[in-house]
């Protein structure tokens, strides 16, 4: 079944807690939080106090997406923190060392997942894959909220399995960046198991009418 990951950046930072209580009620099978240190992305967000204030509020899963440079020098504070899983970019401006980095983040007890960026060939994954539950495909520029949705980087989604298959392993694949219901059945028919989404969620007057109408692809025919 197609899994709804709600990401905090669109939530009301004065209610976090209430915000991320609501979308677990709501059916939200993951909470997503997008660590951002202003070197790898231009803007800064969260950092490990917030996935405290997450995991306080939540039995769900909490993955933290770490657009960060250098994310081996933080890993144990996100998992002493409460993060469940830790997302990695494969980009050499986060890190230079991504097999290394993903090995450690297993050697914490933390799931370990990489993402790549709308530019990025998943080919620059290839060689990880064994070592990652799931491999996030951008489908916007990141670094900020409520861009717009790029159709044109979905078919990396089959490439992905394809390699996958070939390793013998395949990871789960999300897709992150301008999800919405007029979307989200292409990327689920594209290969998507998981749809990470903030303001498709927060931003709903009904957050469960909006999670189940996410996970069933309301707009395939």
């Amino acid at each position: 079944m197609t899994q709804v990951a709600a990401s905090i950046l669109a939530a009301d930072f004065g209610r976090l807690a209430e915000e991320v209580r609501a979308a677990d009620r709501a059916g939200a099978d993951l909470i997503h939080v997008d660590v951002m240190d202003g070197r790898f992305v231009p803007e800064i967000s969260f950092g490990t106090p917030v996935i405290r204030a997450v995991r306080a509020a939540t039995r769900k899963p909490v993955e933290a997406h770490l657009m960060i440079a250098e994310p081996e020098r933080h890993l144990d504070s996100f998992a002493r923190a409460g993060a469940d899983r830790v997302l990695v970019q494969v980009e050499a401006a986060s890190t230079t060392h991504l097999h290394a980095t993903l090995l450690q983040a297993r050697a914490l007890g933390l799931e370990a997942g990489v993402v790549l960026d709308p530019a990025t060939p998943p080919e620059a994954a290839e060689w990880v894959l064994p070592l990652c539950g799931v491999v996030l495909v951008m489908t916007v520029n990141p670094g900020a909220g409520g861009r717009t949705f790029l159709p044109e980087v979905l078919p990396k989604i089959g490439r992905l399995c394809a390699m996958g298959a070939a390793l013998g392993h395949c990871p789960r694949i999300a897709v992150d960046g301008g999800i919405s219901l007029a979307n989200t059945g292409a990327a689920i028919a594209a290969g998507a198991e998981i749809l990470v989404t903030g303001t498709a969620v927060f931003h709903a007057a009904d957050y469960a009418a909006a999670i189940a109408a996410l996970r069933g692809g309301s707009d395939r025919a």
